[in-house]
């Protein structure tokens, strides 16, 4: 079972992946380390990273007006990886779609 849970296509990390070519983002398990993040990546896309740097984010709460009344949640909380490649290396990430 992979640590990988997705990759990450938004603005601002479309951005960063357009400002420097060799780093991509990435959803992964709140439990994964950085070498076990650099283990799968290597392994699932065959390059090799120079380096991997990871954040945790909390769920915010959110609430919405219904015809049932409020309606209280929160979204979920996730750990995102910053992965930088070595020069000259790239991911295709559409290559599977």
């Amino acid at each position: 079972m992979s640590v990988i849970v997705k990759p990450i296509f938004t603005e601002k990390q479309t951005a960063l992946t357009d400002k420097y070519e060799n780093r991509y983002g990435f959803i992964v398990k709140p439990s994964a380390n950085k070498v076990e993040i650099k283990k799968a990546v290597e392994a699932l896309y065959n390059v090799h990273v120079e380096s991997v740097n990871t954040m945790k984010y909390d769920g915010k709460k959110r609430s919405r007006y219904t015809k049932s009344g409020m309606v209280n949640g929160s979204t979920s909380a996730y750990k995102k990886a910053i992965i930088t490649l070595k020069k000259g290396e790239t991911i295709d990430l559409f290559s599977n779609i």
